[in-house]
């Protein structure tokens, strides 16, 4: 089958592009795939982080893909859809992330019909609303056969704006790309962390949806045999955050790692602490809970989007109510006084042999078939 491919990859780095990476490598054994990108994704002005691109430190999967889409510029838009037109593909793979991207994705969608066109959605509603995001969103999802949701928030959006869109939901994979766990003693000296502490870690990159000015607040409450480790490159500014850990004194129980963690250090975060928590004030999924899974990593999350999905409560982890410091507390509290750890590792196992990137595949495989027995019958 020819398949191509519409969306970020290498050289670009972040979730998005590993998503893809993987994805793309699953695909690769039994299709002929073409991976197309982008030449500009942000303009400078828009990007709230420090660079876009891979860096010489980073193991990123160098995923053979073409540059050819510039987010802001509609000629590229043409270029891009002929480019496709010229291929022919079976199908045509999206992820479609945020409202952004609906005028570039949506335009090459829109003039190549000829194909089954399936878009994986991550956010269909965006964490921070803009003016576009109702007429862009109609536009691209009108511009697609089929879909691949992850959450059901996700599906519930989606079907907002296409009560009829055919789809498909399947959890997100875990992310297998970050090497193995190491021993807790040694990655906590790595981290230069006290060996004996309860350690909780905030991964991930840090924008004001992900509440961690509620897990910084809380680490005030809990005494002081609990330790944190704040992993992520901040999107805006770390000034709020900053003054949150002066005012209770946590500088000496912080550890602070306020920048883009490369693939091939992602493992030493997961295998220093005890549990990875997510205080979102809001959410779809995270690939954060991805991450955890791997690394057989309980996760504390709030009762946000689709979180409690791939969490499940005083199984895999604990899932909390509201995005409240009180039970944010009480909830770190009882993980550690029922010695949750060693039995959620058990679970998580389990749970790790379910969320394959070959079984997502066989997803997008049979989505794809179904789309294209409609289109022939249509025709």
């Amino acid at each position: 089958m020819k398949i191509v491919y519409l969306s970020t990859f290498y050289p670009f780095r972040g979730g998005i592009a590993q998503f893809n990476a993987l994805l793309y490598r699953v695909l690769e054994f039994k299709n002929s795939i073409i991976a197309l990108t982008f030449t500009r994704q942000y303009p400078n002005l828009l990007f709230p982080g420090k660079t876009q691109m891979v860096n010489e430190n980073d193991e990123a999967d160098k995923i053979p893909s073409k540059r050819i889409l510039d987010s802001i510029n509609p000629l590229t838009y043409f270029r891009a859809a002929n480019y496709v037109k010229k291929i022919n593909p079976d199908l045509i793979l999206s992820k479609y992330w945020m409202t952004f991207f609906a005028p570039s994705l949506g335009f090459v969608l829109k003039k190549n019909k000829k194909a089954v066109r399936i878009s994986i959605l991550d956010n269909v509603i965006p964490h921070e609303k803009r003016f576009f995001d109702n007429p862009f969103n109609r536009f691209f999802i009108n511009n697609n056969d089929g879909f691949i949701v992850m959450t059901e928030k996700v599906k519930n959006d989606l079907l907002f704006y296409n009560p009829k869109a055919t789809y498909r939901l399947v959890p997100h994979p875990i992310y297998s790309h970050f090497g193995e766990k190491i021993d807790v003693k040694t990655a906590r000296r790595q981290l230069k962390l006290n060996e004996n502490k309860k350690t909780l870690l905030f991964f991930g990159l840090i924008r004001d949806y992900k509440g961690l000015d509620l897990l910084i607040e809380c680490l005030s409450k809990l005494d002081d045999e609990y330790q944190l480790i704040i992993a992520g490159e901040v999107y805006g500014s770390f000034d709020k955050y900053e003054q949150l850990i002066e005012k209770h004194q946590l500088g000496n129980r912080i550890a602070m790692f306020n920048q883009y963690i490369p693939d091939n250090e992602v493992s030493v975060f997961f295998s220093a602490c005890d549990v990875c928590i997510l205080p979102y004030k809001s959410a779809t999924q995270s690939g954060i809970t991805g991450i955890a899974t791997h690394f057989l990593t309980p996760i504390i999350a709030t009762d946000v989007g689709g979180l409690k999905e791939t969490i499940t409560d005083k199984k895999t982890g604990l899932i909390i109510e509201k995005p409240e410091v009180q039970l944010l507390y009480e909830s770190i509290i009882e993980f550690y006084s029922n010695d949750y750890q060693s039995t959620m590792k058990k679970n998580i196992e389990k749970l790790k042999e379910e969320l394959t990137w070959e079984k997502f595949s066989i997803q997008i495989m049979n989505l794809y078939e179904e789309l294209k027995a409609k289109k022939s019958m249509n025709h």
